[in-house]
């Protein structure tokens, strides 16, 4: 699930990675290839030193963009046939930064999923929905309740609860009073267009984590309002 500061960063550094020109040229190239390639291949296609292709290249493989294998050239082997070289391609790797964070993979994944349960199982999406947020909200509120430990104080386990809402993009706030403000919607776009739809599923992820938490003083709302999340997580006293 997207993003915390520290995934934010690595984003914003991979992406900063690309900035620079030759180095983003090399990555291009590399990708394009059918087939690992060598420095020497890279300096060719750049046109620059090669001391200076493998200083990028190398920095593309620290921030995971590329990946390394090493091998011989064809048709050379055995004892005489040197050291292998390194051989470089495409990483798996992804990049996406949004700011403030959008999480659409995570609704495309819920949806997906109540649509496939609503086939398998005759029942209305709606229904599935419920079971697919709140399934993903118990899966965050038990990472935070594992986090916090049982013996934590309410505000310390509100407060690790906050740190994994702040992993899924919400932005919480936690307030004097240990209600928790979500200041940013991961699914902005999709609730302006499908408010009620969108809303719902965020009031049943909240109510998964509530569960998870074991918070009996911790209820979620349904509170829409300009400039944050539609949900509120309210402290009973």
């Amino acid at each position: 699930m997207s993003e915390n500061p520290s995934a934010l960063d690595q984003e914003l550094s991979g992406i900063a990675a690309l900035a620079e020109p030759v180095r983003r040229d090399l990555y291009r190239y590399v990708a394009a290839q059918r087939q690992p390639v060598t420095r020497e291949q890279a300096a060719a296609s750049a046109g620059v030193a090669l001391h200076v292709v493998k200083f990028h290249l190398d920095k593309l493989v620290d921030e995971g963009l590329l990946e390394v294998e090493f091998a011989r050239p064809p048709g050379r082997g055995g004892p005489g046939a040197g050291r292998p070289a390194k051989h470089y391609r495409r990483s798996a790797r992804e990049l996406a930064v949004s700011v403030p964070a959008r999480d659409y993979e995570l609704a495309g994944r819920l949806f997906a999923r109540a649509v496939t349960e609503a086939q398998h199982g005759d029942a209305p999406v709606a229904r599935t929905l419920t079971h697919a947020a709140r399934d993903a909200g118990l899966e965050i509120g038990t990472r935070a309740r594992a986090q916090a430990g049982r013996a934590s104080s309410r505000r310390k386990l509100r407060a690790v609860a906050c740190d994994a809402l702040a992993a899924c993009g919400f932005e919480p706030r936690l307030e004097s009073d240990d209600s928790i403000t979500l200041v940013n919607c991961p699914f902005h776009t999709l609730a302006r267009e499908y408010t009620d739809l969108v809303c719902g599923m965020n009031l049943d992820l909240m109510s998964g984590v509530v569960d998870a938490l074991d918070d009996a003083d911790l209820e979620p709302r349904l509170e829409p309002a300009e400039g944050r999340c539609c949900v509120r997580l309210y402290a009973r006293h």
